[in-house]
């Protein structure tokens, strides 16, 4: 059960955490290090199931970064997970990696994952400010529009 504070801004912002998704393959969803946790890329997804498509040809930027913040909502639910339910241990969010389902001649990458990173910062003040990198991938699995991994440092 989360509590306290970032319990209470996710709920002002209208965001429930789904429960952490299992890991669709022969991997963990999150490796913890001393106080440091390791996230596997949270692909793009919501109650409707996954959001699939590719930037520069049938999504635009609006819906890339729509589908990047969902990611950023499934990696708090695996920090919740690695936190035992708690997720006011989350001390920062050090890094993420945005990978984005696009064609070749689209270069806005960096404003697909802002989706991502703008809602981190919203709901978690200066928690979730990061370092990043933002790239594009020919296609991603599932066909989803965005993954994203990050790195977090709890308590």
């Amino acid at each position: 059960m989360m509590s306290g504070k970032i319990k209470a801004r996710l709920a002002e912002l209208g965001v429930e955490l789904p429960e952490a998704m299992a890991p669709a393959a022969n991997y963990v969803p999150f490796v913890t290090l001393g106080n440091i946790v390791y996230v596997s890329g949270q692909v793009s997804s919501g109650s409707d199931g996954l959001i699939v498509g590719k930037l520069g040809a049938d999504m635009d930027m609006l819906q890339g970064a729509a589908a990047a913040r969902s990611c950023a909502i499934n990696l708090l639910s695996q920090v919740q997970a690695a936190c035992g339910g708690d997720l006011d241990r989350l001390v920062r969010v050090v890094k993420l990696t945005g990978f984005v389902n696009s064609t070749g001649n689209f270069t806005d990458q960096p404003k697909v994952v802002n989706g991502a990173s703008d809602f981190l910062v919203e709901a978690l003040g200066e928690v979730g400010h990061h370092s990043r990198s933002a790239v594009s991938a020919a296609s991603l699995p599932f066909g989803v529009a965005v993954e994203i991994e990050g790195i977090f440092q709890i308590r």
